[in-house]
């Protein structure tokens, strides 16, 4: 497995006043008539032509992999200007943080349901040698294992968290998810030489063919929920009303007046429309 390390360079301003030099004394040389010194002329521009092709630039978060006759010799990842060996290749690999969209993907959760969902990935290449020799094309690489890992992470896990639970859902775990789609993409990444920074759902819903039932469903299980709270406070609030009034001794209730009492707060109160009071004045004895 190929590794990042470090490559010998010199400045290439140096390397500049050495290849002028072998220009000078080149172009010197061959106007002299002797053929000794026409030889060395040759020689002298034929070794500044060779220094030539090893002068490389580097700009800043930028890498080049060096390369000579198909053998992987190291990297330069210090920014300038420099001379490398001569006739060798040097590949620019980017070192900078970059972002990948990826597209919104049909998944089905671990209920089954299928969903949409789609997510922002938060790269940078920090081994170039990798990055370039491991695997054909690392960007392309990055796009394929991050939706791989979407779509496992994804499968793992509900859509939403119907029976309170406690469990993860995609819905209300999204921190956690988030991290484990982390953890997960980089161990995919590593051996192309990437560093995942940053994972985050930028997308997710039920699909559209599910997404009206689903839709009702909520709104039936949010109705359910909202009749258990006001059925647990009408009963408190019935069960106080009683205790008052007999503490009070503002009236004796008997068993059928006082489930009639019962009755009557417990509709006033569960009710989803107003109470309309009747008020007895007398009796007709």
């Amino acid at each position: 497995m190929y590794k990042e390390k470090e490559i010998s360079y010199l400045n290439g301003f140096i390397a500049m006043l050495f290849i002028a030099g072998f220009t000078a004394v080149g172009v010197y040389l061959l106007t002299l008539t002797d053929v000794l010194p026409m030889v060395a002329g040759i020689a002298a521009l034929v070794i500044a032509f060779i220094l030539l092709t090893g002068l490389t630039i580097v700009q800043p978060n930028q890498a080049a992999v060096v390369t000579f006759f198909g053998r992987y010799l190291g990297v330069i990842k210090k920014s300038g200007f420099y001379l490398a060996i001569p006739f060798s290749t040097r590949k620019k690999v980017s070192q900078r943080v970059r972002n990948f969209n990826s597209a919104k993907l049909k998944v089905n959760d671990v209920n089954g349901n299928p969903i949409e969902i789609a997510t922002v990935v938060v790269f940078a290449v920090v081994d170039s040698a990798k990055a370039l020799f491991e695997v054909d094309e690392y960007e392309t690489f990055v796009e394929i294992q991050s939706e791989a890992a979407l779509r496992h992470v994804a499968s793992k896990y509900p859509y939403d968290e119907l029976n309170d639970s406690g469990s993860f859902s995609l819905r209300a775990n999204t921190e956690e998810i988030a991290l484990e789609l982390t953890e997960e993409l980089q161990k995919r990444l590593a051996m192309a030489g990437v560093k995942v920074i940053e994972c985050r759902l930028t997308h997710l819903a039920y699909s559209t063919e599910i997404a009206s039932a689903m839709l009702q469903r909520q709104q039936a299980e949010a109705i359910i929920a909202a009749r258990e709270k006001i059925v647990d406070g009408a009963v408190t609030m019935v069960q106080m009303a009683i205790e008052r009034l007999q503490a009070g001794h503002v009236v004796e209730l008997d068993d059928e007046r006082k489930a009639a009492m019962i009755n009557n707060l417990l509709v006033a109160v569960v009710s989803d429309r107003s109470a309309q009071p009747v008020i007895n004045s007398s009796t007709l004895y």
